[in-house]
């Protein structure tokens, strides 16, 4: 099995830092201490998720978790760990995002996409990528996880 984290960060939610059969990917590379505490920010692969340097079909799972403030301190921790959005081209960044994993994605594979809708409503994410829908996933709660699978978005798949 191959899996891409397409935006790993300090790669909070993984057990497994160090798991041998993904590829850690972000668009920055920093280590830093902010109020007590260590931001690691060490990808295998140093590249954006708008344009990502993997051919065609190459991973059997992604994960998508982009960053998901639209505003953010400059020097705040939430920032540090998680990146932040353009706050006037998220809608397009994210359906990039969305593109480019489901490109690097197998045929028969699946996508798990997670979000954050504290500044940003799930519904709102959900049309920016449209034709792209879900299989299932959590809709209560403020971070949800949902999953895709690439052929079911090929065949055109219903919501």
């Amino acid at each position: 099995m191959k899996i891409l984290d397409a935006c790993c960060g300090s790669k909070l939610f993984w057990f497994d830092k160090k798991c041998n059969f993904a590829t850690y990917m972000d668009i920055r590379e920093e280590t830093y201490e902010i109020y007590n505490k260590k931001v690691n920010v060490k990808p295998d692969v140093i590249a954006d998720f708008r344009d990502m340097p993997f051919e065609d079909c190459t991973y059997d799972l992604v994960v998508f978790d982009p960053p998901h403030l639209k505003w953010a301190g400059q020097n705040s921790i939430m920032k540090g760990q998680y990146g932040q959005l353009d706050k006037d081209r998220w809608p397009e960044d994210i359906k990039q995002g969305m593109s480019e994993c489901m490109r690097v994605l197998n045929n028969s594979g699946t996508l798990i996409f997670k979000w954050n809708e504290n500044q940003v409503k799930l519904k709102e994410v959900l049309q920016a990528i449209e034709p792209f829908s879900p299989l299932f996933g959590n809709r209560r709660g403020q971070t949800h996880w949902l999953v895709f699978n690439k052929q079911k978005n090929l065949n055109g798949g219903n919501r």
